[in-house]
Parts: structure tokens; C-alpha cells; sequence
């Protein structure tokens, strides 16, 4: 293995872009699939479309599970004990309110829908839902179901053989579920997110490695790899030789890592969408690393599929306010700032956006100024993607404990998300390891947004 160190960008996590330029070694998931054995697996599956613009999604988790009525679905007229502490703010489109934390965002909303209705949470601490549409629980005995980006990378396959379909930017997190970025499920490890900052990157380090030096590098590898390649009948080593090489052009001049080198941009890109520093609340979660929502604008434009990422910790049992005062407006500037640059770049109605957590919050207030689990109903923002914004769909009782119009399941947004990178989800089914078709959601995309 070799990994290349020296001086570069750092990002939110402190790792530098050069600590994880490696050959061999870039980590895609639990799998550990290496590069090279990726682009095995790539050539092995359907291609992409080759072109610049190409359909994407942009999966924001909010693990720990947002409270609804104090993000989208505020309720100014129930009793103190369950209203709050925050106020409605109007929007730019007429009847639309939302939290006063969300100033940006409410100027933005014609760019928006908002779910208030969502259903269908099991209610565990875990982004699995939220990746597949699916119980943790389904085809659990065969691997379980692929995330949708595991999904996507095997139906449509890479847009630029040198750049990963499917990313996952989640941070480690100490509760290890929510910095899930997606599973392959029965596809298996071939399929699994490319994640950057992967769990094998300790054991991949060759110290005092240039760029410059990358070169004589290869020529070495070359040299010794020839007189095998020469004694072997198969051709075998002459295959694995262009998957090296792949490797190799990927790690020194590939659109991935131009994408995850965060210097190469703008500064006042960078400034409108900030660093989401200082982390506080992060406790066993994730950072508001504002960080990656620019990153997976730029991932997007090199031409990944689907991004996943998780934002903060708003597992609010305790200081729920405090909380939704620092996340909320972290989240406010970088969200705006991710959807006013995705328009200016002509992209928004190529890439879909969806901003969602594992389950609601409680309607009443505990001691702790906290709310805790409530999986009866939650909210999701959803943007971009050629759907029809600007609109609220759904609606809670009083007290914000139940839907009580137009209930979501949350495979129907999944369904959606899927008709937004160009797949019909009544119509696809991917076959699973023991033969049998799979469809991707029971349930059809919702037809207030598509």
C-alpha cells in the first residue's frame, strides 16, 4: 500500500487531503474494498452517462432525531410545555412559516418543500432509514437492503471511471450508527460509499512520499511487476497492471480528489457557507462540519451520484433550545449557501437535496428542557431536483403528536428521490443473492412534488 504525505487542505475532521491520497488503500466502507478493487468492480458494472451534467442527490442526515416542532413545524398556539421557546418566521412564499432560526433559509423557501407528515420510523438511533427507506430489519438474513446510493451505483454505474459513484462524507462518531453513510446491503462491498477519511488508513502509511516522487513510484511497481506479468500465461497480471495504472491516474490528477481538495475553491464560496465551528453538543455525535456540504456540491460536479453526509448531534434530551440555536443556525448558512450555489452553477435541478432525521421528538417538554424520542411523526426539507417547491405537504395536530393530513411514509420520499436521479421505482428491481427480484420501494414517489 502506499499513501502519500506532505502539505495540504486540512478539512473539518483534521485530516489533510494529502493524508489520504493512497494507492491501493482508499477505504470503501466495512468491505475495505480497495481502489484498485474498485475499479474492478466499476468496470464490472453498467456505465454512466459521460457527459457533464448528470442526476445527483445530496442526503443530509440530521442523526439523533430533529425536533420537528421547533425546525419546520412550529406550534405557536399549543401550551408552553409544548411550543417552546422559538418563534414562526414567514418565508418568501405566502403562508409558509418556519423557525426563527432559519432567517436564510425562510428567504429561500420558494426553493423548498417542506414534509410535516413523516411516518413509517422504527425509531432507532440510526441513519439505515434514512439511506434505504427500509426497516433495518428487511432481507436481514441475505445482507439487508442496499442504500440508495449502494442501489444507484449498481443500476447506473460511474459518470467518470475515475470518480466513485457513491460517497459517503459522514465523520467517525463515537455512536457509531449515526455516522452511517450508507450500507450495500445484498449488493455487497463493491457497492459500498467511498468514504475518504475509511477505517483502513493507519495501516496504509509510507512516510516521506512526494508527488514527486509518485512517479519513480510507479516506475518501480512497473519494473517489478514486469517479469511477472512476462512468465504469466493467463494474463491475469496484464489486467491487474490497468487497474493499478487507473489507480495511479486517479491519485494524481483525477476529478475526485480536485473535488475533496477544498482549497481550489472560491474563498467567498467558502466564507458564505462557513466551517460550522465551534462543535458544540457533539457529545457522541457527528460536528456541523459545514465543510462537506461544499464538498458535495463539488463531489457532485466531478460527477458522483449520491452523496451522503451526517450533520451534528440533535439528540436533544436536555438543552434542546440551546441546541436547535447552535445547529439550526449552522445548518441555516450552509444549506442557503449549498442552494444558492447549486442554482448560480445551473445544477439545481439536476441534484436533489433532502435534510431529514431517524424519527421526531416529543411534543411536551421534559425537565431538562429537553425533548426526547418520538417516532410517531417527524419532518423532512426536501430542494432541488426538478420537484415542485415551494409548499408545505402534510400536517400535525395541535400539539404536534401525530400526522392528521397527508401522512409520508418515508419510502415515499425515498421513492421520490429515486425518480429524481431518473429511476422508477414501480418498474426497477435489482436481484438479490438468492435470485429473486427486488424492488426498490413499495411505494410510489409523491405525486404533490414530482
Amino acid at each position: 500500500m502506499l499513501t502519500i504525505f506532505g502539505n495540504g487542505s486540512r478539512m473539518c475532521d483534521g485530516a489533510t487531503r494529502r493524508q489520504f491520497l493512497s494507492i491501493g488503500g482508499l477505504s470503501f466502507g466495512a468491505g475495505g474494498l480497495s481502489l484498485s478493487g474498485l475499479m474492478r468492480a466499476e468496470a464490472a458494472a453498467p456505465t454512466g452517462g459521460t457527459g457533464k451534467r448528470h442526476k445527483a442527490l445530496i442526503n443530509i442526515f440530521l442523526g439523533g432525531g430533529p425536533p420537528h416542532q421547533d425546525m419546520w413545524d412550529l406550534k405557536p398556539d399549543a401550551p408552553s410545555e409544548v411550543r417552546g421557546e422559538f418563534k414562526p418566521i414567514g418565508t418568501n412564499v405566502p403562508g409558509i412559516e418556519i423557525c426563527e432560526v432559519f432567517p436564510r433559509l425562510a428567504t429561500r423557501m420558494e426553493r423548498c418543500a417542506i414534509i410535516r407528515s413523516v411516518v413509517g420510523c422504527e425509531g432507532a438511533h440510526a441513519g439505515f432509514q434514512c439511506m434505504t427507506g427500509w426497516p433495518e430489519s428487511s432481507l436481514r438474513t441475505i445482507g439487508g437492503r442496499p442504500a440508495m446510493g449502494s442501489a444507484v451505483a449498481k443500476l447506473q454505474g460511474p459518470v467518470d471511471p475515475s470518480v466513485p459513484p457513491y460517497v459517503g462524507l459522514a465523520a467517525k462518531t463515537q455512536h457509531v450508527p449515526w455516522s452511517d453513510a450508507g450500507k450495500p446491503g445484498f449488493l455487497g462491498p463493491a457497492y459500498s460509499p467511498f468514504k475518504p477519511d475509511g477505517p483502513d488508513l493507519e495501516n496504509m502509511t509510507l512516510r516521506a512520499m512526494s508527488l514527486e516522487r509518485l512517479g519513480d513510484r510507479r516506475q518501480l511497481l512497473t519494473s517489478m511487476d514486469r517479469l511477472k506479468r512476462e512468465t504469466d500465461a493467463t494474463g491475469i497480471m496484464g489486467g491487474m497492471d490497468s487497474f493499478t495504472q487507473r489507480a495511479f491516474d486517479v491519485l494524481t490528477g483525477s476529478r475526485l480528489l480536485d473535488a475533496l481538495d477544498l482549497s481550489k475553491e472560491d474563498p467567498k464560496v467558502r466564507e458564505a457557507y462557513g466551517d460550522g465551528k465551534p462543535y458544540k453538543y457533539q457529545y457522541d455525535g457527528a460536528p456541523t462540519c459545514n465543510d462537506h456540504l461544499l464538498m458535495a456540491r463539488r463531489l457532485v460536479e466531478a460527477g458522483v451520484r449520491v452523496v451522503s453526509l451526517s450533520y451534528g448531534r440533535w439528540d436533544s434530551h436536555g438543552q434542546n433550545f440551546d441546541l436547535v440555536r447552535d445547529h439550526g443556525g449552522k445548518l441555516d448558512q450552509c444549506l442557503s449557501a449549498l442552494l444558492d450555489d447549486l442554482r448560480d452553477r445551473g445544477m439545481l435541478d439536476d441534484v436533489a437535496v433532502v435534510v431529514w432525521g431517524e424519527f421526531g421528538r416529543t411534543p411536551k417538554i421534559n425537565p431538562q428542557a429537553g425533548r426526547d424520542h418520538w417516532p410517531q411523526v417527524s419532518c423532512a426539507l426536501l430542494a432541488g431536483g426538478g420537484l415542485r417547491t415551494g409548499q408545505v405537504i402534510g400536517a400535525t395536530n395541535r400539539l404536534g403528536e401525530h400526522a392528521t393530513d397527508r401522512p409520508v411514509h418515508l419510502q415515499e420520499i425515498t421513492a421520490t428521490l429515486y425518480h429524481c436521479l431518473g429511476i422508477r421505482t414501480s418498474e426497477t428491481t435489482i436481484i438479490d443473492t438468492t435470485g429473486r427480484p427486488q424492488y426498490l420501494a413499495e411505494r410510489l414517489p409523491l405525486p404533490e412534488l414530482v
